[in-house]
């Protein structure tokens, strides 16, 4: 089964009242965590390459790598750029064979924001690639992507419709209150639901809409970090009710990728600790993708209601 565009992904889950799984994956293992997890709950799934991905694993390598995890588990995949952050990259990410781009120029001034975006779709959609875009700013760390607390800003549910109508997307990520990265909030976790509301009523009927940084940092994981040597003090994500709540007001893409660092990372650290004298990383990186598979499969079938749906 050959890589599939998302579009069509996004505007079922949003009809269906369901949301579909972007996984950003680094290597070998969480790529094979992601789609067993999915091929067993028969979840379509889309998988994420950031920037910085790229950049680590070689571009040509992560490609062909989640073309070999569709050929072994008849998984259906899209596979999509995160944060891209110019044209030049978009093109070279849609001649590498990916079915979906980001185009994240959210730091920009509007019509800053919708010109570049309006290139991206336009030299995407005669290739038949869908473009995802971003309007708001989402404060946190991931990858190349910083946003300080007070750069922060919220997405105005007019600003929107005009920004979807002006550069075509095919789908939009929008800042409700979630962050990226591990720490994202300092007290009580919130989300903008009433704006999300907002927003999805401002937009086309069924037009679909995407939560970036929505990693739940389960207190589990980051405790089992924190056993075997780690440091994270305070980390916390968005509880996964708040999760299906935005997927009911019309969220039909949510962003994982925190989430399957802790899992991999706790069980890595787990196997050095309790067998120092292992050496072979087949050993912990094994560990490392049954952990990011667990992980998966409750996201489908717990949070975001994808199984059964490919």
């Amino acid at each position: 089964m050959p890589l599939v565009a998302s579009f069509d992904l996004l505007r079922k889950a949003r009809a269906g009242g369901y949301a579909i799984g972007g996984f950003n994956v680094n290597n070998m293992e969480i790529v094979q965590g992601i789609v067993e997890a999915a091929a067993e709950l028969r979840s379509p799934v889309i998988l994420q390459v950031s920037a910085g991905a790229r950049k680590y694993a070689r571009p040509a390598f992560l490609s062909h790598m989640v073309k070999a995890a569709i050929e072994s588990t008849g998984v259906t995949v899209a596979l999509h750029l995160d944060h891209g952050e110019s044209l030049e990259l978009a093109k070279q990410c849609i001649e590498g064979g990916f079915t979906s781009v980001m185009i994240d120029s959210s730091a920009k001034p509007f019509d800053e924001n919708v010109a570049i975006t309006r290139s991206v779709v336009e030299h995407a959609h005669t290739r038949g690639v869908q473009v995802e875009a971003e309007i708001g700013r989402l404060q946190g760390v991931e990858d190349d992507v910083r946003v300080a607390h007070g750069e922060a800003s919220y997405t105005d549910p007019a600003q929107a419709a005009e920004f979807v109508r002006r550069t075509g997307c095919d789908s939009l990520a929008v800042a409700i209150g979630t962050s990226h990265g591990a720490y994202k909030f300092s007290g009580e976790p919130r989300l903008e639901l009433a704006r999300l509301e907002e927003i999805a009523r401002a937009l086309p009927p069924g037009f679909p809409i995407v939560l970036h940084g929505a990693s739940s940092v389960p207190a589990e994981a980051v405790a089992e970090v924190n056993c075997y040597g780690g440091r994270l003090s305070d980390a916390r994500g968005v509880p996964e009710e708040a999760i299906r709540q935005a997927i009911r007001r019309g969220v039909a893409k949510v962003n994982i990728d925190t989430d399957l660092r802790l899992a991999m990372t706790a069980s890595v650290r787990k196997v050095l600790t309790e067998a120092p004298e292992e050496f072979d990383p087949r050993k912990y990186l094994g560990a490392g993708r049954d952990a990011v598979k667990l992980l998966v499969a409750h996201k489908i079938t717990d949070v975001l209601g994808s199984d059964g749906k490919a």
